[in-house]
């Protein structure tokens, strides 16, 4: 299998389990199980952020073109009115 795919595959999978982590930490009252998992969330986004700038820096994922000053701005007063 080609790194490219290898490198996505990982993205993907991680990009998963960080929604599960998050999932977990909301419905977990056991402030030491929470903790827990929160730092295995906060090492996974960092994992995840390496794996990307490899990718982005390999040319195996190319993110989405950043938004404009006008379309941020678009999007924060939407969020302040609601």
């Amino acid at each position: 299998m080609e790194e490219k795919y290898m490198v996505n595959d990982i993205l993907n999978s991680t990009k998963n389990s960080l929604k599960m982590y998050e999932d977990v930490i909301v419905e977990t009252e056991n402030t030491g199980l929470r903790q827990t998992v929160q730092q295995i969330r906060n090492t996974g986004e960092t994992c995840q952020y390496d794996l990307f700038r490899l990718a982005n820096m390999k040319g195996y994922y190319v993110p989405a073109a950043q938004a404009t000053q006008n379309e941020i701005n678009q999007v924060k007063t939407q969020m302040q009115q609601g």
